[in-house]
């Protein structure tokens, strides 16, 4: 996974390509088996983590439109169970979240411990959208960057595990999949003008994630870059790092209460 991994502050994102499959050169099939059975482990994983209730799980899904968020999330976590799994979503900030710092908002969403947290969208969208859309000076989002790597630092020293997935696609896939979403009846709603606007701006906002995501990437909040061309092969790699980061927790279920040994139910 090594080569997904953000560790070089001297990365571009046009060294990524959102059509990589890595070894599966193009086996959608062999991939989705093997998100079936990761599918059960992270079931398995996530009803341990609720048990132990030791550790949290952020997971942080950002990506322009027409990514894949919904669809990762809806895949990803089809197996798990609720109890113990929210997702989070962020957009225009309400008054009163507008009478605090960007950040109180986030804050109030973050797990607990034993819960697991998906971000659908996120804290970034402060160094994002409102650099790209110029709703801030610079000096006011560009200092963003070191409250967000302090605020991730204090979270994984209190405990919460921290991943971080840009679903990086193509220029040329976003048009086909506005483009469907736009024909299909049942998809439309998901439609805004607001997206042509935004598409618009497709080289200020992928410079916008290149800088965040090579300010922010840190050994306690790491930034993946996830080719997201092929629905099949990113769900496989986001479910991949996140099966992995939950079994690094060497978690187990916790003693049960004395005296349960040889009891029967009448």
């Amino acid at each position: 996974m090594k080569p997904y991994r953000i560790e070089d502050g001297k990365f571009r994102l046009k060294d990524f390509d959102p059509d990589d499959t890595n070894g599966f050169k193009g086996n959608k099939e062999q991939a989705l088996a093997e998100l079936a059975k990761l599918g059960d482990k992270l079931s398995s994983l996530q009803n341990l983590l609720y048990a132990e209730k030791k550790h949290r799980l952020l997971v942080v899904l950002q990506a322009l439109d027409a990514g894949g968020k919904d669809g990762t999330i809806r895949v990803v976590f089809d197996r798990v169970n609720p109890t113990g799994v929210k997702v989070a979503s962020f957009g225009v900030p309400s008054q009163e979240e507008q009478a605090h710092d960007y950040l109180w908002r986030v804050h109030q969403k973050v797990p607990a411990k034993g819960e697991l947290v998906i971000f659908n969208r996120s804290h970034y969208e402060d160094v994002l959208v409102v650099r790209v859309k110029k709703l801030l000076p610079k000096k006011v989002w560009e200092r963003r960057y070191r409250h967000i790597r302090e605020f991730e630092r204090m979270l994984g020293e209190e405990g919460c595990t921290i991943l971080k997935f840009f679903l990086h696609i193509s220029v040329d896939e976003q048009k086909k999949r506005l483009q469907e979403r736009l024909d299909d009846p049942e998809k439309r709603w998901k439609f805004k003008k607001s997206d042509l606007e935004d598409r618009a701006l497709w080289g200020e906002y992928m410079n916008a994630f290149e800088d965040a995501i090579r300010e922010t990437s840190t050994d306690y909040a790491p930034w993946y870059v996830i080719p997201a061309n092929h629905n099949w092969f990113r769900n496989w790699l986001v479910s991949h790092l996140i099966v992995k980061a939950l079994e690094d927790m060497k978690m187990k279920f916790p003693d049960p209460e004395e005296g349960l040994k040889g009891a029967k139910i009448k």
